[in-house]
């Protein structure tokens, strides 16, 4: 199979390779935040505004809904995907998650409520995010489907080339979508 990878530490050649070359974000992160931020701080003030109305807030009850509110920050901010060529990272409240983009094994759908693309790279790394920032973002897209690519033509990428072509199609149908509806044809 050739070269082997490593995960790109500081001053490694793995590292500055994937250090050059075009960057980008999911461009909607911090307006999600805010958003994640808004919630978490109404749900907060009403619930003071409700237990001072009663005559029922004290120092317990005012912690209890603090942590209620943080809760629901914490489920809502979403994580903040930055890709560039050779590495995809996600990064959460408490740590980051990175995968060798041109080294992946698998891809695949997650099963459960809130829909995923699950990512390993054949180094053990694993990402998982929001398809929908793929969607809205197309340099996102273009950066992890050339790397993508990569992993097919060297053979790492076992499973999930379907996935891949899954998800290709439904950002084209939103594209031509898209373009549709700016040129007033929708």
């Amino acid at each position: 199979m050739g070269r082997g990878f490593t995960h790109a530490g500081p001053g490694s050649r793995d590292a500055d390779a994937a250090s050059s070359g075009p960057r980008a974000h999911d461009l909607l992160w911090a307006a999600e935040m805010r958003s994640a931020v808004g919630v978490a701080s109404l749900l907060c003030t009403a619930l003071f505004c409700v237990d001072a109305a009663s005559g029922r807030l004290d120092v317990t009850r005012g912690a209890l809904w603090t942590g209620l509110a943080f809760l629901v920050f914490a489920i809502m901010l979403p994580h903040r995907v930055s890709v560039r060529p050779g590495l995809l990272s996600a990064r959460r409240m408490l740590g980051t998650d990175t995968v060798r983009t041109d080294s992946l094994v698998s891809v695949r759908w997650s099963d459960g409520v809130s829909q995923r693309l699950i990512l390993r790279d054949a180094q053990g790394g694993r990402v998982e995010i929001d398809p929908a920032v793929l969607v809205r973002n197309p340099a996102v897209w273009h950066l992890l489907d050339t790397d993508s690519r990569t992993s097919i033509r060297r053979g790492t990428l076992r499973e999930g080339a379907a996935a891949l072509r899954e998800l290709a199609r439904r950002i084209d149908r939103e594209t031509a979508r898209t373009v549709f509806k700016v040129s007033g044809m929708r």
